[in-house]
C-alpha cells in the first residue's frame, strides 16, 4: 500500500469517504426528481461527489434556474439527517492525524457539511475547503488544489482519501494520490488505485517532521 510512501497531508472527501449521508441525500433528491419526471433509479447514482448546481445544470432541464433550484435543495438535506453514520473507523483514524495535516475537501456547502459531520460524530479539522469556494467543483481539481495550498503543501504530496467518481478524478487532475473508500459501494469500482472499506484495514505513522505514512493494519493476534 504505497510502498512506505510518506505524505505531507491527508485530504478527504466527506461524503461516502468519512461519513455516509447517502439514505439523506436521495430520499431529498429522489423527491426533487419525481418532480421534474425523471427516472429515480437511474438518476440517483449521478448525484454522488458533485455539487448539486451542477448535477441540476447538467441535465438542461428547460425553465429550470439551477441556482434556486440547488438552494432548495440544500436547505431540505441540512433539514434531514437521519441516518447520517460515519464510516467504520474514520473517526479513530481522523482522530489519530495530525492536526494541521489532514482537511475535509467536499462538495457540499459549509453548513450542510457541518451538519452532517455533527451528527455522525466526524471531527472538525482545522480546514475545510466547501463547495461555495469552488468556481468549478469535481471532477475538476481546484478544490484539492486549495486544500493543498491552503495547508502549505504540494497537491502532489497529498494522499486523496474518495468515494466516487467525480471526486477520483479530481483527485487524480490534482496530482495527488487517491486512496478508494469503498464502504458504501453496491457494485465494485473499478479502479487502479488501492481501495478499502474500512478505516480499520489501514494504520498511520507520523515521523518528527510530519509527514504521514499509510500501512495496512496488522490483524489482532
Amino acid at each position: 500500500m504505497f510502498a512506505g510512501r510518506k505524505f505531507a497531508a491527508f485530504l478527504f472527501d466527506m461524503d461516502g469517504t468519512v461519513l455516509n449521508s447517502i439514505a439523506a441525500a436521495e430520499r431529498v433528491w429522489a423527491k426533487w426528481a419525481e418532480r421534474h419526471g425523471l427516472d429515480v433509479a437511474s438518476f440517483l447514482p449521478t448525484i454522488h461527489g458533485k455539487r448539486a448546481i451542477e448535477t441540476i445544470g447538467g441535465l438542461g432541464l428547460p425553465g429550470v434556474d439551477a441556482v434556486a433550484e440547488a438552494t432548495a435543495l440544500l436547505k431540505a438535506e441540512a433539514e434531514d439527517l437521519e441516518g447520517v453514520v460515519p464510516i467504520p473507523g474514520a473517526v479513530a483514524f481522523l482522530n489519530a492525524l495530525p492536526p494541521q495535516r489532514w482537511a475535509i475537501v467536499t462538495s457540499a456547502p459549509r453548513e450542510l457539511a457541518l451538519l452532517r459531520m455533527h451528527a455522525a460524530g466526524i471531527p472538525v479539522p482545522a480546514m475545510m475547503v466547501t463547495g461555495e469556494e469552488v468556481t468549478h467543483g469535481k471532477p475538476a481539481p481546484d478544490c484539492f488544489l486549495m486544500a493543498a495550498k491552503r495547508l502549505g503543501v504540494a497537491a502532489r504530496d497529498c494522499l486523496v482519501f474518495e468515494d466516487a467518481p467525480a471526486g477520483i478524478a479530481a483527485g487524480e487532475a490534482s496530482g495527488a494520490s487517491v486512496m478508494v473508500i469503498a464502504a458504501t459501494h453496491v457494485h465494485p469500482l473499478v479502479t487502479p488505485h488501492p481501495a478499502i472499506r474500512s478505516y480499520d484495514e489501514v494504520a498511520i505513522a507520523v515521523d518528527d517532521a510530519g509527514s504521514i505514512q499509510l500501512s495496512a493494519a496488522r490483524a489482532a493476534a
